[in-house]
């Protein structure tokens, strides 16, 4: 999201960003924003105003979730429509989902200030907790299925990370509610990730010595299938296993690994550190559980490519990861939660390094002629000025 502001601005728009204080790596509100629960910054382009997310460890926890979830989302809406003066008309209002919650806020900014409002969907939800079991009470996913529905028919314009994610909302819909799904993929930037030597000062600092490294990078949750990589690694014990990341499933997956000696646990690194990282790992996994393919996009799939490391992906077959792998060369997939299948798949590149090393030549160069951010963000600016158009048409006949 932050690059896609970053084109917007670079296409002549002024952007309002409201979001939320830095909370996510530590489900806490981080040292030096505490303090205040509302924090605004002036910036040449715009402002940001950071609120507070009522961040809380325990996942579920879902009725302190929806407590949380809630509070944000009206905190957001009462600083939405501050920016500026109230109510002062914008040309347009983005949410971003999940949090579902941020669509009926959405709304009711973009009325409150005469805009039209396109609803980002990044994950389909509830879709992805059923899937995952994080939710199975009836009458939770009653509500959660009807607040997606209203969310998605009061949006002028909803835009999905893929061809599955826009046949799962479309199917959602009434037919006359198709055309506002729009299909808009998430990008990397190819200029700031770029192949590097392997031998990075991170695997040094690490200790993981010159052989192969297989890398897992981004969000420690439930939705991801991390028991694959535990098994792997208890099955090639000559292998070094990092997982870089923070969630709600590090814990007891740290646990479950203690008897591994080549498995690595890191939290989170710095943003400018992202290409090292990437670099350190020879071949990269995106495992995602059965069923999640369809809702669900890992957008780390692009980063890996434009690193130059080949993917292997554990992900339900003929959705959005399988087909870029099958059409860039940049990896190969297995069908989700197949253990045998992953490790015969892994065993397979790291006995071919060369095979391995040309899958991610392949990959990068799909990513730099596939996802540039400025494809996505002129995508963005033109969706943009077509619902004003429409607006400022519809204003003038009196509809």
């Amino acid at each position: 999201m932050t690059r896609i502001v970053d084109e917007l601005v670079g296409l002549g728009h002024r952007v309002h960003v409201v979001t939320a204080l830095p909370w996510y790596r530590t489900h806490a509100i981080e040292d030096g924003w505490t303090g205040s629960w509302v924090r605004r910054e002036t910036t040449p382009w715009g402002s940001i105003t950071r609120v507070h997310p009522f961040p809380g460890d325990d996942k579920t926890n879902l009725v302190r979730r929806a407590v949380g979830f809630l509070g944000y989302s009206a905190l957001a809406g009462v600083q939405g429509l501050r920016i500026g003066g109230w109510f002062r008309r914008a040309d347009a209002v983005i949410a971003m989902s999940p949090p579902l919650t941020l669509g009926l806020t959405g709304r009711i900014v973009a009325t409150m200030r005469r805009s039209p409002l396109v609803f980002n969907i990044q994950d389909v939800f509830p879709d992805a907790a059923i899937e995952t079991g994080a939710i199975t009470n009836r009458s939770v996913i009653a509500v959660a299925r009807l607040l997606e529905r209203v969310s998605y028919r009061c949006s002028d314009a909803v835009t999905v990370l893929s061809s599955d994610l826009g046949d799962n909302v479309r199917a959602k819909l009434p037919e006359r509610f198709a055309p506002r799904v729009h299909e808009i993929p998430n990008f990397v930037d190819t200029a700031a990730i770029m192949p590097l030597d392997r031998l990075t000062s991170y695997r040094s600092e690490l200790e993981l010595g010159s052989g192969p490294v297989v890398l897992y990078g981004g969000n420690v949750g439930f939705s991801q299938s991390l028991e694959l990589v535990l098994g792997a690694a208890q099955a090639l014990p000559d292998v070094q296993f990092l997982i870089n990341g923070d969630g709600a499933a590090r814990s007891s997956l740290e646990a479950a690994a203690a008897h591994l000696p080549n498995v690595t646990f890191r939290g989170y690194i710095a943003a400018e550190l992202l290409a090292e990282l990437l670099a350190t790992g020879d071949i990269h996994v995106v495992p995602l559980k059965a069923g999640l393919g369809r809702v669900s996009v890992p957008s780390k799939t692009y980063s890996i490519m434009a690193a130059g490391r080949p993917v292997l992906a554990a992900v339900d077959p003929d959705t959005a990861v399988p087909r870029i792998l099958e059409e860039s060369g940049g990896g190969v997939a297995v069908v989700p939660d197949d253990l045998d299948a992953f490790i015969g798949a892994l065993t397979e590149l790291l006995a071919d390094p060369e095979a391995a090393e040309a899958m991610g030549r392949r990959g990068r160069e799909w990513a730099v002629a596939n996802a540039s951010p400025a494809a996505v963000g002129s995508a963005y600016s033109d969706l943009l000025g077509r619902l004003s158009s429409q607006r400022a048409l519809h204003s003038k006949s009196g509809g």
